[in-house]
C-alpha cells in the first residue's frame, strides 16, 4: 500500500535539503510532527525518534541519505515496515518535492488503512509547510 504527494517549491534542492537535515525542527514546518530527533549526523544508517501529533513515539532509521537529492526513513511496526521516501528533482529555479509513504509486510494492508490514510490526508499540508518554510528563507 502506497501514498504519494508532490509539490513545486521555488528554491534549490540545497535549500530544501538543509531543512530536512535539521531533524529537530521538522515540527516547525510539518503540522503532523510533534517532535523529532536524530542521534549523530544526517546520513545513511543514522537512527532517531519521531513523535507524531497523534500516535506513539517511534524509532526511525535513516535507511538512505543522498545529499541534496533524497532520503528515506523507515520504522518497524508489528509484522510491518513503514517507509517514507523524500525525493527532490531540480528544474531551473524550482524543485519538485515528492513524499511517498509505503507499507510492506504481513500486516501492511491493516497499517495502511489505520495509519496510512491519516498520513495521506496530512501530506499536502506537510508539503505546503515545507514550501512556506523554504520560500520564506529564500
Amino acid at each position: 500500500m502506497e501514498f504519494e504527494n508532490r509539490i513545486i517549491i521555488n528554491a534549490s534542492t540545497e535549500e530544501i535539503f538543509k531543512l530536512y537535515e535539521d531533524v529537530a525542527t521538522w515540527s516547525l514546518w510539518d503540522p503532523d510532527v510533534k517532535s523529532s530527533s536524530i542521534s549523530g549526523k544526517f546520513e545513511t544508517g543514522a537512527v532517531g525518534k519521531l513523535k507524531p501529533i497523534s500516535g506513539p513515539e517511534s524509532k526511525i532509521l535513516f535507511s538512505s541519505v543522498i545529499t541534496n537529492k533524497a532520503f528515506t526513513v523507515s520504522s518497524n511496526l508489528p509484522l510491518c515496515k513503514m517507509t517514507f521516501e523524500h525525493e527532490l528533482s531540480s528544474a531551473k529555479n524550482e524543485t519538485e518535492v515528492r513524499h511517498k509513504l509505503s507499507f510492506s509486510g504481513f500486516l501492511a494492508p491493516i497499517f495502511g488503512r489505520l495509519i496510512g490514510k491519516g498520513i495521506q490526508k496530512g501530506l499536502p499540508n506537510t508539503l505546503k509547510g515545507l514550501k512556506a518554510a523554504v520560500e520564506s528563507k529564500s
